[in-house]
């Protein structure tokens, strides 16, 4: 994947290949300090690769970044937050 750029945004993280948004996470804050992930899409050329789990990852980098707490209705999201519940400072958890 050739000039690959995560750009975080105010609500997501946009992964732009070629200049060309070709996924995304979006998060939606609620109340004083709670970001709710809503949706998470990877065009199909990039299905397979890694990126729903690295934009997942970058996400929650970015909300601990925040001094936030992590919820999903994602159901992408909340699956990665249960699969990986080992690997995730439960205090960004909401």
């Amino acid at each position: 994947m050739e000039n690959k750029e995560y750009v975080v945004k105010e609500d997501g993280i946009d992964l732009q290949v070629e200049g060309k948004r070709l996924a995304y996470i979006t998060f939606e804050k609620e109340g004083e300090n709670i970001y709710n992930i809503t949706h998470t899409v990877v065009d199909s050329s990039l299905r397979g690769q890694g990126i729903a789990g690295e934009l997942v990852k970058r996400a929650l980098a970015e909300i601990e970044r925040r001094k936030g707490k992590v919820k999903a209705t994602c159901s992408y999201a909340a699956g990665y937050l249960e699969k990986h519940a080992s690997e995730i400072n439960p205090d960004l958890l909401a």
